[in-house]
């Protein structure tokens, strides 16, 4: 097999939480593209209905799976009707997550739950369940977690510090989860991205106004596109990457190298 075959994604089956949207849509639109079978999960069924309904005509299935995804319950039910429906899970990318910019001194204890639940129990729900799925296929799989810039360096202005300990731990726990699994032959890594023009980050008017700031910030002066994150994505999904796992792979214009 030559090494673009290899990139191809044909008979795989693939899901992406928080995949209706931003860069989940994004990667969902790649892996299609790529050949595979994809589920794209989110807590809203009727978005996830409308970007699978978008995305069809691109790849040979997709199908919408809504979740709580922080819920123990909901995410073994998405694995099994993912299964359902496709027969098998090669894929899994657990993606969903979200920011809360409060100052740590002003933020509740409820609201730092919120997004430790999300950005990190979520994350280790889905790769467990998933994980069982792909041992129990018995030929191994590839896991792919969206990490953070932030789980490396402090971003500055906004106050985010929930934000950035959960990434932190999500690089982590990918870490810990690629020696478990290693001998099953399931690879774990984690895509950091820095930066993400995406059209919710353009619609938040708390944010819009620091953007001018970022892209000061970042070495090649602008923020990333969605799709400019489908070309790691290809690569830690296929077969090319078939020794590369337990890595943390940042996505950021250069922003944490200065």
């Amino acid at each position: 097999m030559g090494i673009i075959e290899k990139f191809r994604l044909d008979g795989k089956k693939a899901f992406i939480t928080g995949g209706a949207g931003g860069i989940g849509k994004a990667i969902s639109k790649g892996l299609l593209e790529a050949g595979a079978d994809v589920a794209i999960v989110d807590i809203n069924l009727e978005t996830a209905q409308a970007a699978a309904e978008e995305l069809s005509s691109i790849g040979p299935k997709v199908i919408a799976v809504q979740a709580d995804v922080t819920n123990e319950d909901a995410v073994n039910t998405m694995i099994e009707t993912i299964v359902s429906e496709f027969g098998r899970i090669d894929i899994a990318f657990a993606n969903a997550g979200i920011t809360m910019n409060i100052p740590a001194e002003e933020m509740s204890f409820e609201d730092w739950n919120k997004v430790i639940n999300l950005n990190l129990n979520a994350v280790f729900l889905t790769n467990r369940a998933a994980g069982r799925q792909m041992i129990k296929q018995g030929d191994g799989g590839s896991i792919i977690n969206t990490g953070s810039m932030s789980g490396s360096i402090v971003n500055i202005p906004q106050p985010q510090s929930s934000y950035n300990a959960s990434k932190a731990a999500v690089i982590h726990l990918s870490k810990s989860l690629a020696v478990e699994w290693a001998d099953h032959n399931i690879r774990v890594n984690t895509i950091s991205p820095g930066y993400i023009g995406t059209d919710l980050l353009y619609k938040n008017e708390k944010l819009k106004p620091l953007i001018a700031e970022w892209e000061a910030a970042t070495p090649q002066k602008r923020l990333g596109k969605p799709e400019e994150l489908q070309a790691i994505a290809l690569f830690l999904a296929s077969d090319v990457s078939s020794y590369a796992t337990g890595s943390d792979f940042i996505v950021d214009g250069g922003y944490t190298l200065v």
